[in-house]
């Protein structure tokens, strides 16, 4: 992208949060609450999300770290058993 278009994203951000911050100051008290209250539910909800990815993540990780290390044993087993013969 050249500097122009990165010029024109950047001017249309600055307006963007301009009128946003025009709406939010023209807001009720309510209308600031609720607003308030959206935005605590959703970072709520993506901490959750976020706990239960990491969760699955380890879950998986055990998962994969205990099958590795018994085909490693298996391997050796049978590694062992060839050395024998």
């Amino acid at each position: 992208m050249n500097n122009k278009g990165k010029g024109l994203l950047a001017l249309l951000g600055v307006a963007a949060g301009a009128f946003a911050f025009w709406k939010y100051k023209n807001m009720s008290p309510e209308e600031k609450q609720r607003l308030k209250d959206k935005a605590n539910e959703t970072g709520r909800k993506i901490k959750e999300k976020a706990s239960e990815v990491e969760d699955t993540i380890s879950e998986k990780y055990d998962q994969l770290k205990g099958a590795a290390s018994r085909e490693a044993s298996n391997l050796k087993n049978e590694a062992n058993k060839m050395g024998n013969n």
